[in-house]
């Protein structure tokens, strides 16, 4: 049998909190969805930061997370849609702007792309 693990999910968008079990061997998105919970996500692939989370307490187990960088994942983020409980987790949703702007914001520094400037503005 399978070890399974608590997991309290808050979800800072709606307000709501969740304490579920979700097994080691299971995508904790995939687990909670299939329990009736509804969490944001897009992809499910770990490419985007639709369905991160930060970490308050525990460890979460995400190989395939493309969509954070390592510095994020030692600051705590995770992706719900490619991680697994390693323990009990304490984890709270996040708004996908702020980790997409915490990840790539310096690679944008100049602003907003702004579209039907010529290329060249020699």
């Amino acid at each position: 049998m399978t070890q399974s693990y608590n997991i309290q999910i808050h979800d800072r968008q709606t307000g709501a909190k969740y304490t579920l079990k979700v097994p080691a061997d299971r995508y904790i998105l995939q687990a909670v969805e299939n329990q009736g919970v509804n969490l944001p996500f897009s992809c499910r692939n770990g490419a985007c930061t639709t369905c991160a989370v930060r970490v308050l307490a525990g460890e979460i187990y995400q190989p395939e997370a493309m969509g954070l960088s390592p510095k994020l994942r030692e600051r705590g983020y995770a992706l719900l849609c490619v991680g697994y409980p390693r323990s009990d987790l304490e984890v709270e949703t996040q708004d996908e702007d702020e980790v997409y702007e915490l990840q790539f914001g310096r690679y944008f520094g100049k602003g907003k792309v702004r579209f039907g400037l010529p290329l060249d503005e020699d």
